[in-house]
C-alpha cells in the first residue's frame, strides 16, 4: 500500500521571485491600469519584481517612477489604426524596437509580459513571442492594433467589458488603484475640500479632460462660471498642464478653483458631487467605482470608443452623455447646474454607478499573470 504522501504529492513550488514586465505607456489610460496591476502583483506575491516598459515621450516618465517602479525605455513603434504593408514587412523602426525590447526582457529576466495597448505594447509582444508568456489586456470595445497583434499569440487575453472584439477574451474589468476602489468619499469630503480650497458645504463639480486637458470642456465650463456662482456651486477644474484657464472671481460666492493637474485623484473624487469629463475607459471605470454621478463628453475623434465606454453608465442612469459639439456654456448652465443642486437625483445616480464595474479586477488579473509566470518556471 502506498504511503499517503506518495498518493498526494506536494504541488510544484511557485517561481520564487517572478519578474513581471508591464507595457502600457503613452497616456494615463494605458499607464494607470498597468500600475494598478503592479501594485496587486506585489500584494499577492511580495517577493515579485515588476518592471515597466515605456518610451521617452510618454507620460510614464513621470507616473511610473513616482509609483516606485523601475522604467525601461525602448524606441516607440508607430501605431496605424489598421494593418499596413509596412507593418507586415517589419520596417527598420519595428525591428530596432523589438531588438531593444528583447534585450530588456533578457536583462531583467522576464517571466511574463503584460500589455495594455499603445506604442510600447507592440514591440513588447513581438519581443516576447515564443520566449515569454504574454497576457493582453484590452480596455476598449474596439481593440487597438497592438492588442489585435498580441492577442494572436498571447497565453491569456482579457478585456474590460463584454463585447470586445478579441477572440477568447475573458472579462475581468479594468485594474484600478486601491485608493480608488476603497475610497470612502463621505469620510474624506471635508479633508478633500480643504485640500483644494473649496467651499466645505457647497455642491461641487469636478471637471477634467484627461491628463492633458480638453479645450472644449475647458471653454464651455469656465464660461459658465457666473452661473455656478449664482447657484452657490463650487468648481474644481483640472485644465491640463499645457493649457491656461482664467476665470472671473465672484466674491462671497463658492470658489471656482482651476488647477493644471490633479495629483490626488482620490481627494478630487471625494470633494465632488458630480463630474464633467471625457469618457476614456479608465475614467469611466474610476468614476463608476467611486459612485460619482457623471456628465460624460466623449472625445470626438478616433473610432467612437469613448461614447461606447460611457454607454453602460448612461443606460444604468448613472451618467448623462453630451456630444462634444453640443457642449456650450449655455448647455452647461442648463444641464449641469440644475443637476448638481439636486441631491435626490444625485443620490440615485450614485447608487446606480456603484453597481457598475469590477472592483477586484486588479487582483483577478494579477492572479492570472502570476499563474503564467509560474507555468513558465515549471
Amino acid at each position: 500500500m502506498k504511503d499517503s504522501k506518495d498518493s498526494n504529492p506536494a504541488p510544484e513550488p511557485a517561481v520564487a521571485t517572478p519578474t513581471v514586465v508591464v507595457a502600457g505607456g503613452g497616456t494615463a489610460g494605458h499607464i494607470e491600469p498597468a500600475m494598478a496591476l503592479a501594485d496587486a502583483v506585489l500584494r499577492l506575491r511580495p517577493g515579485a519584481r515588476v518592471v515597466a516598459l515605456g518610451t521617452e515621450r510618454g507620460l510614464e516618465n513621470q507616473l511610473v517612477p513616482a509609483r516606485g517602479y523601475p522604467l525601461e525605455l525602448v524606441p516607440p513603434v508607430p501605431m496605424p489604426r489598421k494593418p499596413t504593408v509596412d507593418l507586415l514587412r517589419l520596417p527598420g523602426k519595428v525591428l530596432n524596437s523589438v531588438r531593444r525590447t528583447r534585450e530588456v526582457l533578457d536583462r531583467v529576466g522576464a517571466d511574463v509580459v503584460v500589455g495594455f495597448g499603445g506604442y510600447v505594447s507592440l514591440p513588447a509582444y513581438l519581443a516576447a513571442r515564443g520566449r515569454v508568456p504574454i497576457v493582453v489586456h484590452e480596455a476598449n470595445l474596439h481593440a487597438g492594433l497592438a492588442n489585435k497583434v498580441g492577442a494572436r499569440f498571447a497565453a491569456k487575453v482579457v478585456a474590460a467589458a463584454a463585447g470586445t472584439a478579441l477572440p477568447g477574451a475573458e472579462v475581468v474589468g479594468i485594474p484600478l488603484r486601491q485608493s480608488i476602489t476603497k475610497l470612502d468619499r463621505a469620510a474624506l469630503r471635508a479633508e478633500a475640500r480643504r485640500h483644494f480650497g473649496l467651499d466645505p458645504d457647497a455642491p461641487t463639480v469636478l471637471v477634467f479632460g484627461g491628463s492633458q486637458g480638453a479645450r472644449s470642456i475647458n471653454t464651455a465650463v469656465s464660461q459658465a462660471a457666473g452661473r455656478f456662482a449664482e447657484a452657490g456651486v463650487s468648481v474644481l477644474h483640472a485644465h491640463g498642464p499645457k493649457n491656461t484657464l482664467v476665470v472671473q472671481e465672484f466674491p462671497g460666492r463658492p470658489p471656482y478653483v482651476p488647477v493644471p493637474y490633479l495629483e490626488r485623484m482620490d481627494l478630487a473624487y471625494a470633494a465632488a458631487d458630480l463630474v464633467v469629463c471625457r469618457s476614456g475607459a479608465m475614467t469611466v471605470a474610476e468614476v463608476s467605482a467611486v459612485g460619482l454621478p457623471a456628465v460624460f463628453v466623449p472625445l470626438p475623434h478616433g473610432n467612437g470608443e469613448q461614447a461606447l465606454n460611457a454607454g453602460p453608465a448612461v443606460e444604468a442612469a448613472a451618467a448623462l452623455l453630451v456630444p462634444d459639439e453640443e457642449l456650450t456654456s449655455d448647455k452647461v448652465a442648463e444641464l449641469v447646474v440644475p443637476l448638481v443642486t439636486d441631491p435626490e437625483r444625485l443620490s440615485r445616480m450614485s447608487a446606480a454607478a456603484v453597481g457598475l464595474g469590477h472592483r477586484e479586477a486588479d487582483e483577478v488579473l494579477a492572479g492570472m499573470v502570476l499563474d503564467q509566470a509560474e507555468r513558465r518556471g515549471r
